[in-house]
C-alpha cells in the first residue's frame, strides 16, 4: 500500500487494484477513513474532526493528482508522491 503524502500527523495511501469508486485512504492515529476523489466525502469509516478537515482541504488542492495516482494504482504502477499541506 504506497503512501503517497503525510501531513500533520495524517498519512495519505492508496492500495493497487481498488475497487471503484476512486478513492484514498486517509490514516491518523488508529482512525481511517476511505474519502472519495470526485465528492471529497467520507466513504468508509472516521477520522478525528480536525484531521478530517485538514485532509479534505488537502485533497481539493490535488484532486487531479489524486486522480492520476488513482489510474496508476488501478494499472498496478507505483503512484507518484503528492506534496504535504503546508
Amino acid at each position: 500500500m504506497p503512501t503517497i503524502s503525510r501531513f500533520y500527523g495524517v498519512v495519505i495511501r492508496m492500495y493497487h487494484n481498488e475497487h471503484s469508486p476512486p478513492h484514498f485512504h486517509a490514516v491518523y492515529g488508529d482512525s481511517e477513513a476511505a474519502i472519495s476523489i470526485e465528492q471529497l466525502k467520507v466513504l468508509v469509516g472516521a477520522l478525528p474532526p480536525r484531521a478530517l478537515v485538514l485532509v479534505l482541504d488537502w485533497a481539493k488542492l490535488h484532486q487531479r493528482e489524486l486522480m492520476e495516482d488513482w489510474e496508476l494504482c488501478r494499472n498496478k504502477e507505483q503512484p507518484r508522491k503528492i506534496a504535504p499541506l503546508d
